[in-house]
């Protein structure tokens, strides 16, 4: 099949039609060796050398996560980690760094310790104030914007292609984390992005039993190809049982993130004005932070995230999550499960996350239930 011409449905759904041409197999083998054979004349005409950087498991990835996303070549990583980090670790020491105040916590964590230890000024802003943007960029100076949205776990909206125009006028690259919007609701890229992250751990796969992580890039240039590098010498590659697996995932993912995007909604909607609950955190009600953006750059739904804020603070929080049935309290999103998760227990000091905040993923059980459980859940916890 074509990879230009159908719908993003259709490309996951199919995987890109891909089959083994060997066999006429559907499905793809599992390739796992480490190394390939050189011609007679010492050449590698296979254009595989080695497993680390040259795996034949990660070719259907990343060409489905590549055309999902519109973009000139992806690249598979051991994990979203992995990924983000390859793209601070392609810059030189020295180089100024933009990251948002509001972003996932270990990532947040590494660039303030050893990606600073390491040699880059990082600066913390409002990246969701296109005017706090323009004012931290340092012409000449600042090599890379990173913005997250929405962002983890407050589910602020960033203006991807605003943020495009001010970094690339002060000549900055910018790399956008787009885990929680998946390919399906956001095209960074199209916004003028140069790079976008996801981790494929969360929807990319969707059935929490892989970790993974991916970028794609815009074009191909000198800093793409140090990120290349990275990923071969660091050697934070993905393993290939993995890679299958993420395949299998990708082939699901319209259908989770519409049937998530749409539980998430009522989820809100119910209970944004629920006694029990002071905020109902989530882009798709007009009155959060960057409804107006979300609307705007988001197509087909906000995704599955959303936070509410327990009246009663941390106490009743934290109640509240150890009530729940349904809701698993466990770390992590995107999966086909439901989860619940104390953040602020999480991040610990520094955490940008309210003390009384609970962070939701929204699985694929019946929307009913899940209201249902979060409503005794709320109850129990003050003593109804």
């Amino acid at each position: 099949m074509s990879d230009k011409t159908h719908h993003p449905d259709t490309v996951a759904a199919q995987a890109l039609g891909w089959i083994d041409e060997r066999t006429r197999a559907v499905i793809p083998p599992l390739h796992v060796s480490t190394t390939y054979l050189r011609d007679e004349d010492n050449q590698y005409r296979s254009g595989r050398i080695y497993a680390r950087a040259d795996n034949p498991a990660f070719d259907q990835a990343e060409a489905v996560i590549n055309t999902l996303e519109g973009g000139h070549q992806a690249l598979l990583f051991a994990s979203g980690m992995a990924a983000a980090t390859a793209v601070f670790q392609a810059l030189k020491p020295g180089d100024h760094v933009l990251a948002p105040k509001v972003m996932y916590w270990s990532l947040r964590n590494w660039l303030m310790n050893f990606a600073t230890e390491w040699g880059l000024h990082v600066e913390l802003i409002d990246m969701t104030s296109p005017a706090a943007v323009a004012a931290a960029l340092r012409p000449g100076k600042t090599a890379l914007v990173w913005i997250e949205t929405p962002a983890n776990p407050l589910w602020t909206v960033t203006d991807i292609a605003e943020t495009a125009r001010l970094a690339h006028a002060a000549g900055a690259l910018l790399a956008v984390d787009s885990t929680v919007a998946t390919p399906l609701l956001t095209k960074p890229l199209a916004l003028g992005a140069d790079v976008v992250m996801h981790a494929a751990t969360k929807y990319l796969n969707g059935h929490s039993d892989v970790i993974a992580g991916v970028l794609v890039t815009r074009e191909d240039s000198p800093y793409w190809q140090r990120v290349r590098k990275v990923r071969a010498q660091v050697g934070g590659t993905l393993g290939s049982f993995e890679a299958w697996l993420l395949v299998r995932g990708l082939r699901t993912l319209h259908l989770r993130v519409r049937a998530a995007s749409v539980s998430a909604m009522a989820i809100a909607r119910h209970f944004e004005s629920h006694p029990l609950v002071a905020e109902v955190l989530y882009p798709g009600l007009p009155r959060c932070q960057g409804h107006e953006v979300a609307a705007r750059q988001m197509t087909g739904g906000f995704g599955g995230m959303l936070s509410i804020r327990a009246r009663g603070g941390e106490a009743a929080a934290i109640a509240v999550a150890a009530k729940t049935a349904i809701w698993k309290r466990a770390t992590s999103l995107g999966g086909t499960e439901s989860l619940i998760e104390h953040r602020a227990s999480v991040e610990g000091a520094g955490t940008p996350a309210p003390p009384d905040l609970l962070r939701l993923s929204t699985g694929l059980e019946d929307v009913g239930d899940l209201i249902a459980d979060l409503e005794q859940a709320l109850a129990a916890a003050h003593g109804r």
